[in-house]
């Protein structure tokens, strides 16, 4: 992968934003707005949303109606091609529609702080251990895992060439948890070694001696971009889909979290010895 990884996912969130802006300068709801463009309400919501591409001939119409002066007109036009690129992880037909728009932003994310209760994040699971976790997600024995799996490690590039930094905290509950056994948690553990020695990537442990802490809700992501192409954007999956908290109160709230989490968690160097002493613990089992 390249740095142009986000492919289509930016330029339509974009585009989608100033459309939005627009149709409310000029006084129009949703419904009127669509009425008058002949659409659907829900096609012209996804197009706020930024989650479909546009043909230059739409923007141009929207503009139009909007009011919208001509050199901001030309400039939006000019987005409208790049929402149609394709993205490399389009060429696989397994990846869920609302995960799409993530890997778009992750791909484009400068910096991700990153809290996770349950499972190593993906941009960090080895092969082993993605198929373990794939295969007993509901429906995923009728999936193609294999697609999936090779997903999750494409991801992963960003953090090797360094196109990102990581800035991660493990509940204590990752390392106990033996997923897909022994053998597997003994190499999924070593690559968590491995990689907190890379200089953009920081893994820490919340151990369960903490106590009670400010992020017992559940896993999220922050996702920071450069030179603010994107606001920041707070992401949360579930079985069901996705959720993004754009709005700065709701991503400020979560901002706190990890930073309350941050000042109880054990430092890199003590995390990096627990995570290495549990690796060894499961690989004198096997």
């Amino acid at each position: 992968m390249t740095t142009d990884d986000q492919s289509s996912t930016v330029p339509r969130r974009q585009l989608g934003r100033e459309l939005r802006k627009a149709r409310e300068v000029a006084g129009l709801t949703v419904e009127a707005a669509a009425a008058a463009l002949e659409w659907s309400r829900p096609k012209l919501w996804r197009i706020e949303k930024g989650t479909i591409g546009m043909r230059t001939l739409d923007v141009k119409n929207m503009c139009e109606l909007y009011g919208v002066p001509k050199k901001m007109r030309d400039a939006l036009m000019s987005l409208a091609p790049e929402t149609r690129q394709v993205a490399w992880y389009h060429a696989y037909s397994q990846v869920p529609r609302w995960f799409e728009l993530y890997i778009g932003l992750e791909g484009a994310a400068e910096k991700i702080q990153q809290y996770a209760v349950e499972l190593v994040p993906g941009l960090l699971q080895t092969k082993d251990y993605a198929r373990a976790v794939l295969l007993t997600a509901p429906n995923g024995g009728s999936t193609d895992v294999d697609q999936l799996v090779e997903v999750r490690l494409g991801r992963q590039s960003r953090l090797t060439d360094k196109g990102m930094s990581l800035d991660l905290i493990l509940n204590e509950a990752i390392l106990r948890r033996p997923v897909g056994g022994p053998a597997v948690m003994a190499e999924q553990l070593g690559n968590l070694v491995s990689m907190s020695e890379l200089p953009n990537v920081q893994i820490r442990v919340l151990q369960f001696s903490a106590g009670e802490h400010a992020a017992m809700l559940g896993s999220f992501v922050i996702l920071s971009f450069p030179q603010n192409m994107e606001p920041q954007t707070v992401y949360q999956d579930g079985a069901n889909g996705a959720i993004y908290h754009e709005k700065p109160g709701e991503v400020e709230r979560y901002k706190q979290q990890f930073e309350s989490i941050d000042k109880v968690a054990l430092d890199r160097y003590r995390s990096h010895d627990l995570i290495a002493s549990a690796a060894r613990e499961y690989e004198s089992v096997v």
